[in-house]
């Protein structure tokens, strides 16, 4: 009885070699990006009278996003108005009164005097602050470079562990594959690359926040830099026009030259008071923030009523319209992308669905920690599927040969060295399985093709209940059934 099942026929699942084109893609995964993020920021400091726009709020450009009160800055602007037509008033007076006496030159004099040391006193102060403001903000420039190197490591872990669950992977596929393990073995291993990836998105999520941290203490110290420099100057200016004003107190104002510095002096108040009314009226329009583009509000930071200061973000406005898949692309890809070069792009949260792409942007220059170079996947999004900061899997296609022989990959055997496949074969007995050398040349996700040794039309061996020896007689099911041993044994 061993004898006769020895000699039975074994049911095999086939397929058939046919033409087809094999496709190497190179595979990546991404976040989507908005191609413009504006942070929408106040200039001045005060109460926001009105912000009525919400996460998700469409904006155009143009439009009136945040008012800030105006109030305090309104009562500068007519203080202001009213030192520019006072400077105006004695400009004139000078220049009538040109012919006055020397009477009261020496009380003139102590006050210029006492003019300048106040001058000098408020300038001493304006640049203590200024130093002090710049060390608070150096000091959380350098705290916040500290965050990113900090997040930086730990996507450097979360890459380990993605990497090392990833050859895990690849072990147990290798296993399941020779029907060593069983497909709840590939199923949990995949299940660890899958947590593995989603400690590395949130890593790099943690980077991204601590990128802005760092950008915005970076923000606030250049505002400090630029506001502390004014005000130096302003006060430099004003001692100045004091040191200007004693020295024509001191000065004879009956002569010419006298009186000539004189009117300079007043001259240069009137242009400082000039100055100081066209930054007043600037920071008065400064209290209206409006929308640099067409999008949508992606972040708001602060409510209605609340305190903002100069350079604090009020709100996030991002262009959707086009949205961009950043990837990276080691070395020995680089050379084969290009601009323009197409791509295939899906979504784990819409349901895998596919999507055209093409590459819009490509850094020429490799990241010199993982040598790998930055590329920009543009997508159409006026239906507004792709939100930004979802992952996205994309792939490029670097490779394509055509009409290729082809059969499936798991109808290719290797044994000490040799690749083969089992051939049907029709003889007077019936069909027989015959071993057949091959050469393989390019293979894709399912497919691999035959450089030698197999023609289109042929039929091989897929799977069987037992192994099949050359030249044992097999009874050939339907193509791309799969018999095993006690039942079907599932795909991974």
């Amino acid at each position: 009885m061993r004898e006769t099942r020895k000699n039975a026929p074994s049911l095999v699942s086939t397929e058939t070699a046919a033409i087809r084109d094999i496709v190497k893609n190179f595979n990546a995964t991404g976040t989507v990006e908005s191609p413009q993020n504006v942070k929408i920021a106040s200039k001045v400091s005060g109460r926001i009278d009105y912000l009525e726009l919400r996460e998700g709020d469409k904006v155009k450009r143009g439009q009136v996003l945040v008012r800030i009160d105006p109030r305090q800055i309104e009562a500068e602007v007519h203080r202001q108005k009213a030192a520019l037509a006072e400077a105006q008033y004695r400009l004139a007076q000078a220049k009538i009164n040109q012919n006055s006496t020397n009477v009261g030159v020496n009380a003139q004099i102590r006050q210029q005097e006492a003019s300048l040391s106040s001058s000098q006193a408020d300038l001493k102060q304006v640049r203590q602050n200024y130093e002090a403001q710049q060390a608070a903000a150096n000091a959380g420039v350098t705290d916040a470079a500290a965050r990113v190197k900090n997040a930086e490591a730990g996507i450097k872990s979360a890459q380990a562990n993605l990497d090392n669950a990833q050859a895990r992977l690849n072990r147990i596929m290798d296993l399941y594959q020779q029907g060593f393990v069983a497909a709840q073995d590939v199923d949990d291993a995949k299940a660890g690359v899958s947590v593995q990836e989603s400690a590395v998105d949130i890593a790099k999520g943690q980077l991204n926040s601590a990128t802005a941290q760092r950008e915005a203490a970076q923000q606030q110290a250049d505002i400090v830099k630029t506001k502390g420099k004014a005000d130096i100057a302003a006060s430099e200016a004003k001692v100045e026009q004091a040191r200007a004003s004693l020295e024509y107190a001191q000065a004879n104002i009956s002569q010419k030259s006298a009186y000539e510095q004189s009117l300079s002096a007043l001259q240069a108040g009137v242009d400082a008071a000039k100055a100081s009314l066209r930054s007043a009226e600037a920071q008065r329009a400064d209290t209206v923030l409006v929308s640099p583009l067409d999008g949508v509000v992606t972040g708001r930071h602060v409510d209605p009523g609340a305190m903002t200061t100069q350079g604090q973000p009020i709100l996030t406005v991002q262009f959707v319209q086009q949205v961009w898949v950043t990837i990276s692309v080691p070395e020995e890809i680089s050379a084969m992308v290009h601009l323009g070069q197409n791509a295939v792009v899906s979504f784990d949260a819409l349901a895998n669905r596919k999507f055209n792409g093409s590459v819009v942007q490509y850094n020429p220059s490799a990241d010199v920690q993982s040598r790998q170079f930055m590329v920009r996947v543009s997508l159409d999004n006026k239906q507004g599927l792709f939100k930004t900061g979802m992952f996205a899997r994309v792939a490029l296609e670097i490779e394509r040969g055509k009409d290729l022989v082809c059969v499936p990959r798991e109808a290719i055997k290797q044994t000490n060295g040799d690749t083969y496949v089992m051939v049907v074969e029709s003889s007077k007995d019936g069909e027989v399985a015959r071993r057949r050398n091959i050469v393989m040349g390019m293979s894709d996700s399912g497919f691999t093709s035959i450089a030698q040794g197999l023609e289109a039309g042929e039929k091989v061996v897929m799977l069987s209940a037992f192994p099949v020896r050359d030249g044992a007689k097999i009874i050939t099911g339907d193509d791309n059934k799969r018999p095993g041993a006690g039942g079907k044994r599932g795909k991974p």
